[in-house]
């Protein structure tokens, strides 16, 4: 290991804005398994799944359904 190192050079991450964060959400059984059977058909990993249908809405500007809610 170098006693000291030099990043004059170095250039800033340009996926830096990519990144994901980590969150901790409560989802219905049934939307859990729909994303699983649908990673079971597809390779794919559920949670990459749900993450992609999510960016899918932002993208089209899609709002939620919310006519079940009480006044």
């Amino acid at each position: 290991m170098r006693a000291k190192y030099n990043f004059s050079k170095s250039v800033k991450n340009p996926y830096a804005k990519r990144l994901k964060q980590q969150v901790t959400m409560l989802m219905d059984k049934e939307v859990i398994e729909y994303f699983k059977q649908l990673s079971a058909q597809t390779g794919i990993a559920y949670q990459v799944l749900i993450n992609l249908y999510l960016l899918e809405c932002v993208k089209s500007k899609k709002n939620p359904d919310l006519r079940w809610v009480k006044d």
